[in-house]
C-alpha cells in the first residue's frame, strides 16, 4: 500500500464533476492517482481541509460522531480497487482490538479520513492502473519547448471563426 496525501481538487470544465489528485505522501513517487468524484464530496473535503465549517453537520460529520460515540477508530482508509473505471475503498475502523473493513465510495472514505486524521493508502495495483505521471513542464509552470506543436488544427478553427457573425444573432 502506498500512503497517499490530497494534492489538489480540481473542477472540471466539461461537467458538474470534481477530481480529487491524490500523490505519494512521502515523496518518493512522481505518480498521481485522479480520481472522479462529486461536487458534494469534493465540497466536504475541500470545507474540511479548509477549516471552513458548515451550519449544520454533514453526512461524513455524523459518520465520525458515530465511530466515536461507539468507542472506534478509524485507523485508515484504502483505495483497494479498481473495475471498469470504478475505484473502490474501503474504511479501516479499529473497535476493541479488531479491525473491522467497511466498503466505501472513495470519496466518502477520504472525506471521512480528514476528519479524523487517518491515514489513506492506496494498493499498489491502483496505483499501476490508474496513475498518471505529470509532464515536468505542468509540474514547473515553465511553458513546453515545443508550444504549440499538435494544435494546428485547433488554431486553424480559432483563426478561422468569423465573430462578425455573432453580433448579427
Amino acid at each position: 500500500m502506498i500512503p497517499v496525501t490530497i494534492q489538489s481538487i480540481q473542477v472540471s470544465l466539461m461537467s458538474h464533476h470534481r477530481v480529487i489528485i491524490l500523490k505519494d505522501a512521502a515523496g518518493r513517487d512522481e505518480r498521481l492517482l485522479p480520481i472522479w468524484i462529486g461536487p458534494f464530496e469534493a465540497d466536504a473535503i475541500a470545507n474540511h481541509l479548509q477549516g471552513t465549517t458548515p451550519p449544520r453537520p454533514l453526512t461524513h460529520d455524523l459518520l465520525r460522531s458515530v465511530i466515536g460515540a461507539l468507542g472506534a477508530t478509524v485507523s485508515h482508509v484504502v483505495i483497494n480497487d479498481l473495475s471498469d473505471s470504478t475505484f473502490f475503498a474501503k474504511i479501516i475502523v479499529r473497535l476493541k482490538g479488531e479491525e473491522i473493513e467497511i466498503d466505501a465510495r472513495p470519496s466518502d472514505a477520504i472525506a471521512l479520513a480528514v476528519r479524523m486524521q487517518a491515514p489513506i493508502y492506496v494498493a499498489e495495483h491502483v496505483m499501476d492502473q490508474a496513475s498518471i505521471v505529470p509532464s515536468p513542464d505542468i509540474s514547473t509552470g515553465t511553458p513546453p519547448r515545443d508550444e504549440g506543436k499538435g494544435l494546428d488544427a485547433f488554431r486553424d478553427f480559432v483563426e478561422g471563426l468569423n465573430l462578425d457573425d455573432l453580433e448579427e444573432h
